[in-house]
């Protein structure tokens, strides 16, 4: 037999040093570009591109968040006048039409729609809630090449004609305390940056292209539904949506409708997103709401949800403004915005025209759902989720089929040595036996992942208890703690298994075992994928395939060794000669050894060493480097020793390749950082600073644990070979971030608190309560610091999702005494004027209700009722307006300050009632003040947004930051 090679110093060798140093650097080569990603914003351009004008934009988003807009505020009809004349200055400044046909083609007609005459009653589905809302969108329609010239619109039966349009859609309303820059100005600017690059030479769109300035959106989406009623939304087939769910960083692909609209967005220069955060919304696991539901669900278009996400903290609060964004993260939404639409616009296809709906509009019909995320935001990935399905139904039987032959294979080429623990020489009878020890090391497998995991899931259960939100601003000291955890732990683990049974086999069955643990998994999102069409799971599949690889590698690196009985046979000829010599060959010093010593499968001692000596003067064969009795050969300093063994592992492992490991580990850690990195960077930023708003506080804590294990599950099979340089470094990581996340103060300046103000004041007795609601008990701290708190006993009612304190507070000043008398400020009860008409005979009554110095009200009812009307109200079949159990609240809302409502109400006759004929109704009429912005009107919230400790932001509680109340009894 030939002897193995030696190498002493293999750079690539299994051993401690190089596998130490190639999997860190590998690890730190990946983790560190997907962290830049994660939290650098590509950089802006240095000159703007052909088309677009970053200059303008960033000073079009400083005018826009120079004050709160709220849809019910003053500086909200002030936003709208600029859009509007920043609009018509696009238009005008277009270039002329000869430049137009220098590039081939005509200068495209612009039309701009400012609607102030659609309306909408409409429900929140199973809310109990109705909404009436009169629109003050604004539209810009930019006719394509391929469209008719007729205005279609101008005919009340009119309807577009050809293949469909694009719509691009912003809100341009704030909430009521926050200045609205990433939420949603840089989608507002990046839309009026839109028009000008599609009415520059060169840019003409094939389809016609309707960009909405919708507002109310943050008031439960209401002008992305009263847009359904405008004529111009019958051409759009398919749309982008742009949005701001945190305040800066990189935009992200939230979400899309099928895998053929998705594709567009391919061509954005610095793709950003992952289809798990899509269904993270399909799975109820993310509770807001953006547009893209009102025009995907609703109305039947196919597009996508653009939106920043982060940091969470500053979301609706005065730090979503200019200064906290910047000017490259208004290029990377806008950069994405136009390589998207003009994806769509010019199309030229027919898959996007739709079908005709009953009620004679179209519906964009479905598409194949989609597969779909981000390599290391440059490349972007797309393909359908039925290929998904059949890639992993077919690695699902062909993986373990290939292992099958493979072991057949070495079954019968006699080099099976997986789970045997003895062989036979070829020319015995099958009496006499020679150890293999080829069991050792199966069932290691499951304490290296059950310890680790299993303390890192202890540790949020730990922090969850002690310090639940100190993620929300020390995201990186958790997950220092949890790496540090599961990594020292596995390599403790797996190092008191090597040195209690020592096996070359750790490799080969700690990838068997990570193979069938991934199996599962696979199953599991492959029937997700088929049951519930979620398709968050693909980075199963790609982790699979590279652990299917690895695997399938070491068995064939079983084919390096002899063949079992020739082993057999090599070692037991020296002690057939021993005992017909009356002496034991194999001895370092010739003693007589007693026979029968060591000979169960645990003895480390039955293998040769990489200290053992060779024999001089014999062959060189396996029973030069064993004792046929089990004990080692002394190491005699003269002697050559044997490089090729590793410690007191099986002596036939010398033939085992000693450098397939390394690709074995490029085959498994990469694919697994590659796609659930960013996965974790996602789910991190998206939930961490989620606790504030009332969510568990566990869940995150236990999702880092569960992807620890994910990303560093590829580490086992190699772990064991680790110095003990790094295990140590990270025990002492791990004692020092559990202390900080067990002690440490959870909120900073950079990562506030958020607080939710709102002020009830009962206009009939004038008593009054302003309330923060938040994470108690930092809520009631705050509530107690508070000048004009000082001395009340602050009430907190904590079994609310977010604990709500409240005390006396100063009176607002939302309405001013009228002109003509300011000498004579208005009762509190004149806020708010109502009257009621009931009918005799029947559960009906009509309602006529105004508020001063607003545009907001609302009817609250102490039972559901059945049916509602709003005076000149339309109605759409695709918006129901009642829900199925009746409606509790209906929100009133009005272009016009001071409007009148005028609603009719039917409700069930119960003859439980008071009232003699089972006609009673009773409830609140309420109206919303949301105008923040001038000093003293909302003297309770100046005095907040003065005293709250910096670590800690305001924020609106609901739609209103007063609600001024009346009760009625029918």
């Amino acid at each position: 037999m030939a002897r193995p090679s030696h190498s002493r110093s293999n750079p690539l060798g299994f051993t401690p040093w190089p596998v130490t140093v190639i999997t860190a650097v590998v690890y730190l080569a990946l983790v560190v570009p997907l962290l830049v990603v994660h939290h650098v914003v590509p950089s802006a351009p240095s000159s703007s591109p052909n088309g677009l004008n970053l200059t303008e934009a960033w000073a079009d988003l400083q005018v826009l968040t120079k004050g709160f807009h709220p849809y019910n505020s003053h500086r909200n009809d002030e936003v709208r006048e600029w859009l509007l004349k920043r609009i018509r200055e696009l238009i005008d400044s277009a270039p002329p039409a000869s430049e137009h046909e220098s590039v081939d083609e005509e200068k495209p007609d612009v039309f701009v729609f400012d609607d102030t005459q659609s309306n909408l009653t409409f429900s929140g589905r199973d809310s109990g809630l109705g909404v009436y809302f009169e629109s003050t969108n604004i539209m810009v329609y930019i006719r394509g090449w391929e469209e008719d010239r007729e205005r279609w619109w101008e005919d009340p039966h009119g309807r577009p004609a050809g293949k469909g349009g694009v719509l691009v859609n912003a809100h341009y309303d704030s909430v009521s305390t926050g200045y609205g820059a990433t939420d949603n100005g840089v989608g507002v600017v990046s839309c009026l940056q839109l028009i000008k690059y599609f009415t520059t030479p060169g840019h003409l769109p094939r389809r016609g292209l309707v960009v909405l300035f919708n507002n109310g959106e943050e008031d439960f989406l209401n002008g992305a539904r009263v847009y359904s009623q405008h004529p111009i939304s019958q051409l759009p087939h398919t749309f982008l949506n742009l949005e701001g769910a945190g305040a800066g960083g990189r935009a992200t692909l939230f979400r899309s409708s099928d895998a053929e609209v998705t594709k567009p967005y391919m061509r954005a220069p610095r793709p950003f997103g992952s289809v798990l955060s899509a269904n993270g919304f399909e799975a109820g696991l993310i509770s807001s709401q953006t547009d893209y539901v009102v025009f995907e669900g609703d109305l039947g278009l196919r597009g996508l949800d653009v939106a920043f996400m982060e940091p969470r903290a500053r979301y609706h609060t005065d730090q979503d403004d200019a200064r906290h964004t910047s000017l490259d993260s208004v290029w990377h939404m806008l950069s994405a915005a136009v390589a998207t639409t003009e994806g769509l616009v010019s199309d030229a296809s027919s898959r996007f025209e739709g079908l005709p709906r009953e009620d004679g509009l179209i519906a964009s019909g479905s598409g194949p759902r989609g597969v779909w995320f981000d390599l290391f935001g440059s490349t972007f990935v797309v393909f359908e989720l039925h290929t998904l399905f059949a890639l992993s139904v077919t690695l699902l039987i062909v993986a373990p089929l290939i292992l099958l032959v493979t072991s057949i294979a070495l079954t019968r080429a006699d080099k099976m040595y997986l789970f045997r623990s003895s062989a036979s020489p070829e020319d015995s009878d099958g009496s006499e036996k020679v150890p293999l020890h080829g069991v050792r090391g199966f069932f290691r497998f499951p304490f290296l992942l059950v310890i680790p995991t299993g303390v890192t899931v202890g540790l949020a259960y730990l922090v969850t208890k002690f310090n639940p939100y100190i993620i929300h601003s020390s995201e990186y000291a958790v997950w220092s703690m949890m790496v540090s955890a599961w990594v020292f732990l596995a390599w403790f683990v797996s190092r008191v298994a090597d040195f209690a049974r020592p096996s070359a086999f750790h490799r080969v069955y700690t990838l068997t075992w990570l193979f069938l643990v991934e199996w599962v998994l696979l199953v599991i999102a492959t029937v997700y994928e088929n049951k519930y069409s979620l398709a968050g799971g693909y980075f199963v599949f790609f982790a699979f395939a590279g652990t299917f690889l690895a695997t399938w590698i070491s068995y064939l690196e079983l084919f390096a060794l002899p063949r079992k009985s020739e082993y057999a046979t090599q070692l037991a000829l020296p002690s057939r000669r021993a005992s017909s010599h009356g002496s034991r060959l194999g001895t370092a010093s010739g003693e007589d050894v007693e026979e029968g010593e060591d000979e169960d499968d645990d003895g480390a001692a039955a293998e040769a060493t990489e200290t053992t000596s060779l024999l001089r003067g014999q062959r060189t064969t396996f029973a030069n480097y064993v004792r046929v009795t089990g004990d080692y050969l002394r190491d005699d300093d003269d002697e050559p020793r044997q490089p090729n063994l590793y410690g007191h592992e099986q002596a036939w492992s010398i033939y085992l390749p000693k450098w397939a490991w390394v690709l074995q580990f490029l085959l498994t850690a990469p694919l697994v950082l590659i796609f659930v990195g960013p996965l974790a960077l996602l789910l991190t930023s998206a939930l961490r600073q989620t606790g504030q708003d009332g969510s568990s506080s566990l869940l995150i804590y236990i999702a880092i644990a569960a992807l620890t294990t994910l990303l560093f599950m590829p580490l086992l099979p190699f772990i064991h070979r680790y110095t003990h340089h790094i295990p140590l470094f990270l025990l002492l990581v791990l004692a020092g971030t559990l202390i900080y996340n067990l002690v440490a103060f959870p909120f900073s300046p950079a990562n506030r608190l958020k607080l939710f103000f709102i002020q009830e004041v009962d206009l009939d007795t004038g008593v009054n309560h302003a309330s923060l609601s938040g994470a108690y008990p930092f809520v009631h701290d705050v509530a107690s610091s508070l000048p004009s708190a000082a001395g009340q006993n602050i009430t907190c009612d904590l079994d609310l999702i977010r604990p709500k304190c409240s005390w006396h507070g100063i009176s607002p000043q939302v309405v001013q005494p009228q002109p003509q008398f300011q000498s004579q400020a208005p009762q509190m009860k004149d806020w708010l004027s109502y009257n009621i008409t009931q009918s005799d005979r029947e559960p009906k009554a009509r309602f006529n209700i105004s508020g001063r110095s607003t545009r907001a009200c609302k009817l609250v009812f102490d039972r559901p009722v059945v049916e509602f009307k709003v005076a000149d109200s339309a109605y759409d079949p695709r918006f129901p307006h009642v829900s199925p159990g009746g409606t509790k609240e209906i929100r009133l809302w009005s272009r016009e300050w001071g409007q009148t409502w005028t609603v009719d109400v039917e409700w069930a006759a119960d003859t439980d009632e008071t009232d003699e004929k089972g006609l009673g109704l009773s409830g609140r009429v309420v109206c919303l003040w949301s105008d923040g912005n001038t000093a003293g009107v909302i003297p309770a919230l100046d005095e907040v947004r003065r005293y709250v400790p910096v670590w800690a932001g305001v924020s609106k509680l609901s739609d209103g930051l007063v609600e001024g109340s009346r009760r009625f009894q029918i």
